[in-house]
């Protein structure tokens, strides 16, 4: 018991410096991070770049699958283009295998975990040298090797146990049959621990322990290459179709490697023993040939199995598609679920916002469609004015689901785990979400004036139909110019266009209020004269949360120049009535 929790314990500080190392990488390239996303939707060969870029810096073939999942989730990537970059993940994922070949298991790692941990300290503590993701980094990569090294030492002498080699031993002269068992072996372990860098690491320190000989190693990573396909098609369930594809794209993929793998096994060895130098098949313990054997027979699987899968990826999809029927149109309509699966998220937060965005631009096409389904409504018959109702009631509930779902999202993030523009990033995202809820609220509280309108049967006075009918036009085009700027930053030249254009909107809104009064006075009908005076205030307030939206996408400096703050937000309830 003793030995396992300290296996077990071994285990988690190699996994807790993985992490540390990939949030200091992660953080170290900042805005880059989502830059790399553009190149996803390139040529094969890029994507494939792609994927090994982002499993490097995630540091996890499981949560860079599961990413892509997402993003195949939230439309941001085509069922082809997601395979590319999972083909590229397969590869990234070897990098394990060689962090440890690299030190090897025979040596002292700490010779090189403390220095990296100690220079990667001060760079943390350092006030002055501001360079807290790099020391993060570092910090890892010195755990990391810890992790190993005591990995290593809990794994017990082979020698001590020679009943329990002799029972491993009999699973190893059945031939092919053998290769089958411990591919399986690998599949149920990387299940076990929910990682394929942790499965890895085990089997080479096994394999360097004496308890699996080299081609029974070899089997066990084939098989964890099948095993981490389980946690994207697990994420996956209750996905769009396209999403649930792409997680079953990653399983064919391997099992195909596998299938091919399994039926040159011997030859595969044969050849990684003739590029490597040394022989696996010496006693432990004396050299580290044994792991970078096994670093070297992983990476060939996975950039073998990638080139001769890459021009066939057409037909993958093909094949994916007849395995996975349906329609894309299958969700469920009137309900709003965010499509960001898996829980690895919080991991590689920078690489989420990107999806965020593309969801708030969702938000926001919405919203202006619900503005725009107002045009006529407010001459509309009673049935007309009911219809347009019951849409906007709807849509209404949607963006309060978007809302919600948005924002407790955002907010589960941890600041110390952004950048600092990240951090900026999900603060704006924050208020933006909630700015175009409320110009959703408006929109239904419009159609509900419209309604009232048209059930009392009130008539308008044809010139102040007119003007509202201007004053809609005028709030439609700012609205339009917050929709195009959602996903960018506004500048100051294009901060002080909003003003000018939330100015206009005060400027007409005290114009019509004016004409109202005078109607008033002169024996107009007080009801439709109330009910035209509540729809122009909503019109302004909607021109006041989207101010409020470009200024939460200007920089500080460009709203400084522009003038300072946006407008005061006030909140309508169900009706019409402010709260």
């Amino acid at each position: 018991m003793i030995t396992l929790l300290q296996i077990a314990g071994s285990l988690g500080l190699f996994l807790f410096g993985m992490r540390t190392m990939s949030n200091g990488m992660q953080r170290a390239a900042g805005d880059r991070l989502q830059a790399i996303l553009s190149y996803m939707t390139g040529h094969r060969l890029t994507a494939v770049a792609t994927g090994l870029l982002l499993t490097v810096l995630v540091q996890s073939s499981s949560a860079s699958t599961v990413m892509v999942v997402s993003f195949v989730n939230a439309s941001l990537l085509s069922l082809t283009q997601a395979v590319g970059v999972i083909m590229g993940a397969n590869i990234g994922t070897t990098l394990t295998g060689w962090l440890v070949a690299s030190v090897g298991l025979d040596v002292n790692v700490t010779a090189a975990a403390l220095p990296a941990i100690g220079v990667g300290a001060v760079l943390v503590f350092s006030r002055k040298l501001r360079r807290t993701p790099h020391g993060e980094a570092l910090i890892g990569f010195g755990i990391i090797f810890l992790g190993l090294s005591f990995l290593r030492d809990s794994v017990p002498d082979v020698s001590d146990y020679p009943q329990v080699l002799e029972y491993f031993t009999l699973f190893g002269g059945y031939g092919a049959l053998s290769v089958l068992l411990f591919v399986l072996a690998g599949g149920v372990l990387t299940v076990l621990v929910q990682s394929s860098s942790a499965a890895i690491a085990i089997t080479l320190t096994a394999a360097f322990a004496g308890w699996i000989d080299y081609p029974s190693a070899a089997a066990v990573i084939l098989g964890e290459n099948l095993g981490t396909t389980i946690t994207a098609n697990v994420a996956a369930i209750g996905g769009t179709l396209s999403a649930r594809r792409a997680a079953r794209a990653h399983l064919v993929f391997n099992a195909i490697g596998v299938f091919w793998m399994v039926a040159v096994f011997p030859l595969a060895l044969a050849l990684v023993d003739w590029i490597m130098p040394g022989s696996p098949y010496s006693i432990q313990g004396i050299h580290s040939a044994l792991p970078a054997h096994l670093a070297m027979f992983h990476t060939l699987f996975n950039v073998t199995n990638t080139s001769l899968c890459i021009g066939f990826v057409p037909r993958l999809v093909r094949l994916v598609n007849r395995a996975v029927p349906g329609t894309d149109d299958e969700r469920e309509i009137g309900s709003y679920r965010l499509p960001i699966v898996g829980e690895e998220v919080h991991q590689s937060p920078e690489f989420y916002l990107v999806e965020v965005r593309s969801e708030i631009a969702k938000l926001g096409a919405l919203a202006e469609k619900m503005f725009a389904r107002l045009h006529g409504v407010f001459v509309a018959d009673e049935a007309e004015a009911d219809r347009v109702v019951a849409i906007l009631e709807r849509e209404e509930r949607f963006t309060d689901e978007m809302r919600d779902q948005l924002t407790e999202f955002l907010a589960s993030f941890s600041m110390e785990s952004l950048t600092k523009r990240g951090a900026t990033d999900v603060a704006a995202m924050l208020r933006v979400v909630d700015e175009l809820e409320s110009v959703a609220d408006s929109c239904f509280n419009l159609g509900l004036l419209a309604q009232r309108r048209a059930r009392r049967k009130l008539q308008v006075d044809p010139q102040a139909l007119r003007g509202l009918s201007e004053y809609f036009e005028l709030v439609s085009s700012f609205l339009a110019f917050i929709r195009e700027h959602l996903n960018e930053r506004v500048t100051a030249e294009e901060f002080r266009a909003a003003r000018a254009l939330e100015e206009r909107v005060d400027n007409e809104r005290n114009r019509l209020k004016k004409a109202a009064r005078k109607r008033l006075q002169g024996g107009g009908n007080v009801r439709t004269e109330l009910l035209l005076i509540d729809m122009i205030a909503h019109l302004e307030h909607i021109g006041d949360y989207a101010l409020n939206i470009a200024q939460s996408l200007a920089p500080p400096p460009a709203r400084n120049s522009a003038g300072g703050a946006g407008k005061r937000r006030v909140r309508f309830g169900r009706g019409g009535h402010e709260r």
